[in-house]
This record gives C-alpha cells, sequence and structure tokens, in this order.
C-alpha cells in the first residue's frame, strides 16, 4: 500500500522546505501556507518517491517536493488520474522537470533527475493529509466514462 511519508511546504523563494506532520490541501489552490500554490495552477502540489531519493542519495524534502510517497509507482501515473491522499483529492497534471535549482543541490542532479523528478498535481478536492495516510488510485475521468459506455451497451 502506498503512503505518505513526507509533507513540505515552501514559505520564501531561495529558503529550504518546512517539514510539518500535516497539511491542509486546500481545493484548486495548493497547501495552506506555501508559496507555490496558486489558483487554477498545474503545479500546485508535487508528489516524489522515496526510493528514487534513496537511489539519489537526496534528503526527503531537498528537491523541494510537497509530499513524499513510498510504493506508489509516479511514472505510471497519467495526466487526468486522480489520488485519494489523505482527505484530499489530487488530480495528475504532469510530470516535473526538473530545473537548474537542482544542481545547487548537488552538481549533476538536474541531470539524474530527468525524467523521474515526480509528478505536479492539482487539489480537486481539499481536506487534511497526514505523514502515514495512505494513497490510493481512483478512477480517472476518462476510466468512468469508459464504463459508462460499457455499461449502456455501447
Amino acid at each position: 500500500m502506498a503512503e505518505v511519508v513526507g509533507l513540505f511546504i515552501s514559505e520564501a523563494h531561495g529558503h529550504p522546505v518546512r517539514a510539518l506532520h500535516e497539511v491542509e490541501a486546500v481545493a484548486n489552490k495548493g497547501f495552506a501556507g506555501c508559496i507555490h500554490g496558486r489558483p487554477n495552477s498545474s503545479r500546485q502540489v508535487l508528489l516524489m518517491d522515496a526510493e528514487t531519493l534513496a537511489l539519489l542519495r537526496v534528503a526527503h524534502g531537498e528537491v523541494l517536493e510537497n509530499v513524499t510517497t513510498l510504493g506508489l509507482a509516479l511514472k505510471e501515473l497519467r495526466p487526468g488520474q486522480e489520488l485519494q491522499v489523505g482527505e484530499a483529492v489530487l488530480a495528475v497534471t504532469k510530470p516535473c522537470t526538473p530545473c537548474e535549482r537542482m544542481d545547487g543541490i548537488r552538481p549533476g542532479l538536474q541531470a539524474e533527475l530527468r525524467g523521474r523528478r515526480g509528478m505536479l498535481c492539482k487539489v480537486v478536492q481539499g481536506g487534511r493529509i497526514r505523514r502515514g495516510d495512505s494513497i490510493q488510485i481512483l478512477a480517472s475521468a476518462s476510466e468512468i466514462a469508459r464504463e459508462k459506455e460499457v455499461d449502456k451497451g455501447g
């Protein structure tokens, strides 16, 4: 079962993230208190997997993720898929492209993270998220539409 192992917010640009035990996800904005949360943005929340961080010897939160996951195959997620994370529902929007700031953590890290810096999401339904909460993949809108067509006999 996939779970939340780290939660972080950025309170100011250029500063380290702040680790929290729980956060409030705000619908169509991001995490309360995080400067990266913006209405209507496709970049409201960044998910990063603990497995990749361990492989690259990078600490949780260091690549500025909001949620560090364990047991969730981020590369297999597709835009439009929804995730139940604690009380909140997040919709996957796109993979996160590593920026040059990653090389400030360690020279060459930007290149090492290419294709595996995590997934960006929008907050569809707000709610509390706590470390230790489970993460479940919900049906995407297209999957629900296909199921309705099958039920109609189409």
